[in-house]
C-alpha cells in the first residue's frame, strides 16, 4: 500500500518539474470554428515569418501553438492575427510543458494563484441604463397587457425620462378608468393623470434601488459561473462600490480572450412571428406598432411581435448535441416559472411560428464622453419553427451553423445571460516576475526548513532519524501530488507558507514515537516490544494533536476567503499526509528493517 501511494503521489507531482511554455491559443469567434484549414493557415503564416514553434496542435475546436520564449510568442501572435483577422480570437497563454505520457494519465501541474503566476485584473462597471431600460420595457408590456384585458382603449404609449412611460387615451374617462385600475395592480409604479388625456407612470425609488442591486448581484453570480465553466483556477469576483465588479483571473496573459468570456452578453428571446405582414412591407420597415423587423444571418427579414414570450434569464441548463439529421442543436432546460410561461403560451398558439432571437452586445468601436466603449446591440433570428405541441421545461433549438457555435452558445446560456452589459473601465495585466520571486523564496524557505529538520533528526535519532527523514520527503511529494490532483486546489503564497509550516511540524509525530520507544527501552522492554509499545502509545497523542489542527484548517477554509483558504488547504493536506507517512510509512520501514529479527540494540 505504501509503495502504491508513493508511486501515485510521485507520478502526479512530476508535472510540476516541467514548467510552462509560452503559447498562442486560437479559438473561433461565434459562427466560426478552428479547423484543419485554420491550422494550415497558421503554419503558412509562421513559416513566412521564419517563426519556429515547439508544437502546433488542434484539439476540441481550439489551436494551441507553443514557442521557445516570450519574444517568439509575441511575434507569432502578431503574425497569426494578421492572417486570421476578426473571425478568430488569438490570445496569449501559458501552456503546461507536461510530457504526453503524463497527460494521458491526467497528470497536470498545480494551479497557481494570481500572486504567483500573474494574470489579468479587470474593473467592470454594470451598464445600469440598459438594465433599467429592460425593466422599463417590461413595465410598458405589462401596462399594455392589463389595458387590453380590461378593454380600456388607448392611443399610444411612449417612454419618458427616468425610465417612466406615458400613455395617451381617447378621452379623460378612459384615462381615469386606467389610473384607478392600474394603481392597485402595480404597487412599484407611481401612476397619475396629466393634461391632454395622458397617464404618466414612473418607478418608485425603492423599485429603482432594488433593480440596481439585483443587476449587480446577478452579474457577479453569472461572471463567477462563466469563469468556473471555463476552468480558470481560483478566480476573484467581487463587488466594488455601487455598480462596479472586480475580476482577477490567474494565469491569463492576454486580456482578449478574458474580455470575450466575461463581456459576452449572449442571450435568447423567444417571440411569436407576425405572419400578417407582407414580406415586401417588412423589408421596407412598414410594420404595425406592436411588431418589429429582425433579420436572419442570411439577411432575410422576419417580422416579430415586440412582446417577448421568454428570455434567457429562465434558462437553468443548456447542452449542445446533434439532431436526427446530424445538424447541431442546443437543448434548453427552463426553471419552473419559465416552464409554466412557455407551457401556457404554446398551449394557446399551436400551429403558429415562433422565432428564437439571439441577442448580443458588442463593442461598437466608438467612445463616449468619458472615453468608455459604446456597446451596440446586435440581434439575429437563428431559428423559426411552428409550435407543433405544448412545450414544457425542456425543448431544443436548431438552425445553428456548426457544433462549435452550438457549444459556445450552450456554454454562455448555461453560465447565464448578463442582466446588463458591463463596461471594462480598467484592465491590468499582472506579470509573473513578482510571482516567480515569491515562488523562488518560498521554495528556498521550504528547502532550508526541510534541511534543518533532517539534520536534527539524523543527528539526534540516528537510523530512526533517517527513517523519519524518508517520511518527511515522502510527505512533501504527497502534498504536491494531491495539490496537483485536486481540481479546485490552487497554490498561493500563503499556501506555500502552509507547506513550510506542515513540513516543520511533520516531525512531531516521529519525535513522539521515537521518544516513547526510548522510554520503553529504558524500562527494560525488549527491542520488538519497545517498538510495538512506542507506536501504540504515541498513536493517540498523534491523532489528538493532528485532528485538532485539521479541524482548525477546515474552519479556516469554510469561513475564510482568498489567501486564508490557500493557507488552510495546504495545511489540511499536509496534516493528513504527515499522519499517514509518520504512522504508516515509518512503521512499514521499521518492520522491514527490524521485523521478525533478533535485535539487541536500536540505533535511536
Amino acid at each position: 500500500m505504501l509503495a502504491v501511494v508513493l508511486i501515485v503521489g510521485l507520478l502526479y507531482a512530476l508535472p510540476n518539474l516541467y514548467g510552462e511554455d509560452p503559447a498562442v491559443q486560437v479559438t473561433g469567434a461565434r459562427g466560426s470554428a478552428a479547423s484543419e484549414q485554420t491550422l494550415g493557415q497558421i503554419q503558412t503564416a509562421l513559416k513566412e515569418e521564419n517563426i519556429q514553434s515547439k508544437s502546433l496542435a488542434l484539439e476540441n475546436g481550439a489551436i494551441m501553438a507553443r514557442f521557445a520564449n516570450g519574444d517568439v510568442q509575441l511575434r507569432a501572435r502578431d503574425a497569426i492575427t494578421k492572417v486570421l483577422g476578426e473571425d478568430y480570437v488569438v490570445a496569449l497563454n501559458l501552456a503546461p510543458a507536461t510530457p504526453r505520457w503524463l497527460t494521458l494519465l491526467a497528470a497536470e501541474p498545480m494551479k497557481l494563484g494570481l500572486d504567483l503566476r500573474g494574470g489579468v485584473h479587470f474593473l467592470m462597471e454594470v451598464d445600469m441604463d440598459t438594465a433599467l431600460g429592460k425593466l422599463q420595457e417590461q413595465n410598458i408590456d405589462n401596462l399594455r397587457s392589463d389595458l387590453r384585458d380590461k378593454s380600456i382603449p388607448y392611443t399610444n404609449v411612449r417612454k419618458t425620462d427616468n425610465y417612466g412611460m406615458e400613455i395617451r387615451f381617447r378621452d379623460a374617462q378612459a384615462r381615469d378608468d386606467a389610473v384607478s385600475y392600474l394603481t392597485g395592480r402595480h404597487r412599484d409604479l407611481v401612476i397619475n393623470s396629466a393634461g391632454g388625456n395622458l397617464l404618466r407612470a414612473v418607478m418608485t425609488d425603492d423599485r429603482l434601488r432594488e433593480a440596481r442591486e439585483y443587476a449587480v448581484q446577478q452579474n457577479i453570480t453569472i461572471l463567477r459561473n462563466r469563469v468556473n465553466q471555463l476552468g480558470v483556477a481560483e478566480p476573484l469576483v467581487q463587488r466594488q462600490g455601487a455598480d462596479r465588479i472586480v475580476v482577477e483571473l490567474p494565469g491569463i496573459q492576454d486580456t482578449a480572450r478574458a474580455k470575450e468570456i466575461l463581456g459576452a452578453t449572449a442571450t435568447l428571446e423567444f417571440r411569436l412571428v407576425n405572419t400578417t405582414v407582407d414580406p415586401n412591407a417588412a423589408a421596407s420597415g412598414r410594420v404595425p406598432g406592436d411588431s418589429e423587423v429582425k433579420n436572419t444571418r442570411d439577411g432575410q427579414p422576419v417580422t416579430l411581435f415586440k412582446r417577448v414570450i421568454l428570455t434567457g434569464d429562465h434558462i437553468t441548463d443548456s447542452t449542445s448535441s446533434q439532431d436526427e439529421y446530424g445538424q447541431a442543436q442546443v437543448n434548453i432546460s427552463l426553471d419552473s416559472a419559465g416552464g409554466n410561461t412557455m407551457s401556457n403560451f404554446t398551449k394557446d398558439n399551436i400551429g403558429k411560428p415562433m422565432a428564437t432571437l439571439f441577442v448580443e452586445y458588442k463593442d461598437s468601436g466608438k467612445k463616449d464622453a468619458n472615453g468608455r466603449a459604446i456597446l451596440a446591440k446586435q440581434e439575429e433570428v437563428i431559428n423559426v419553427a411552428n409550435i407543433q405541441s405544448r412545450l414544457g421545461n425542456s425543448f431544443r433549438i436548431t438552425g445553428i451553423n456548426n457544433p462549435n457555435e452550438a457549444r459556445q452558445l450552450s456554454l454562455l446560456l448555461r453560465a447565464g445571460a448578463l442582466i446588463a452589459p458591463i463596461q471594462i473601465v480598467e484592465e491590468r495585466t499582472i506579470g509573473p516576475t513578482m510571482g516567480q520571486q515569491n515562488i523562488t523564496q518560498g521554495l528556498e524557505a521550504c528547502l532550508w526548513g526541510l534541511i534543518a529538520s533532517i539534520v536534527f533528526m539524523v543527528v539526534y535519532y540516528r537510523k530512526f532519524g533517517v527513517i523519519a527523514t524518508t517520511a518527511l520527503i515522502a510527505n512533501l511529494v504527497l502534498i504536491v501530488g494531491i495539490m496537483s490532483l485536486l481540481p479546485g486546489a490552487t497554490l498561493t503564497m500563503p499556501g506555500i507558507a502552509g507547506i513550510v509550516l506542515t513540513l516543520a511540524v511533520a516531525v512531531d509525530a516521529n519525535v513522539l514515537i521515537n521518544e516513547r520507544i526510548k522510554e520503553e527501552l529504558k524500562n527494560g522492554r525488549s527491542v520488538q516490544q519497545a517498538i510495538h509499545e512506542g507506536y501504540k502509545g504515541a498513536f493517540s497523542s498523534i491523532i489528538d494533536a493532528n485532528v485538532t489542527t485539521l479541524i482548525t484548517a477546515i474552519i479556516l477554509y469554510a469561513v475564510g476567503t482568498g489567501s486564508i483558504k490557500g493557507f488552510a488547504i495546504t495545511t489540511a493536506i499536509g496534516v493528513a499526509t504527515s499522519m499517514f507517512t509518520a504512522i504508516v510509512g515509518t512503521r512499514a520501514i521499521v518492520n522491514l528493517l527490524y521485523g521478525g529479527k533478533r535485535i539487541n540494540k536500536l540505533s535511536i
